[in-house]
């Protein structure tokens, strides 16, 4: 039941996080609205396969933080502050997509992978929700078998945000490039979090 647990956590923050428009969803989205349906799931194959190691390293050096006994004493503030934090980030004006990213060619799962290494948001992203679903008491990463579970929940959690924009590119476009909700839901709902955490903090 643990596995599922961090499994499904681990899929549920990575979905969420997927959903602003930025290089890689963007780059997915116009590669299927231009009919190259293959190229945009070896693409999004790309993509969740550097998920994995970039959201291992982050829990890993949530890791070496946490170590600290300064840090151990005001997890949950940390935590509160590094959610606010995301949330804050996530609400920021879209970051328009690089020039590279605009040259689409025949090769969707290199050209994945290549943008999703220069596009290591991932690390701090994993390091911060880590953080704050540890200090919540929401997950447990104990055993490797838990941490290998947490992180496989994230590369599918991003698989399947990238196959429904694969999917459902015609009617999601307007609302994925366009509209402002969209853009500031995920860093509303983080927000929200970084305030529960704060509320808890403060009723210890």
């Amino acid at each position: 039941m643990d596995y599922l647990k961090v499994f499904l956590m681990g899929f549920i923050f990575s979905f969420v996080g997927s959903i602003p428009p930025g290089t890689l969803n963007l780059t997915v989205l116009q590669l299927s609205l231009e009919k190259k349906i293959g190229i945009a799931f070896r693409f999004a194959l790309a993509v969740s396969i550097i998920e994995y190691p970039y959201a291992w390293i982050g829990v890993h050096f949530q890791y070496l933080i946490s170590s600290s006994p300064v840090v151990v004493e005001n997890f949950q503030l940390i935590a509160a502050i590094v959610m606010t934090a995301l949330g804050i980030y996530n609400l920021w004006p879209t970051r328009t997509p690089t020039g590279f990213a605009k040259k689409f060619n025949e090769s969707g799962f290199r050209r994945g992978i290549v943008l999703s290494i220069l596009n290591p948001m991932a690390i701090p992203y994993w390091m911060g929700f880590t953080a704050y679903l540890k200090a919540q008491g929401w997950i447990d990463l104990a055993t490797p078998g838990l941490l290998h579970s947490y992180v496989l929940g994230t590369s599918i959690g991003a698989m399947a945000l990238l196959t429904l924009l694969v999917f459902f590119a015609q009617r999601l476009a307007p609302y994925v490039q366009g509209s402002r909700w969209i853009k500031i839901i995920p860093g509303m709902l983080m927000l929200g979090l970084g305030m529960y955490a704060f509320w808890k903090y403060l009723a210890q």
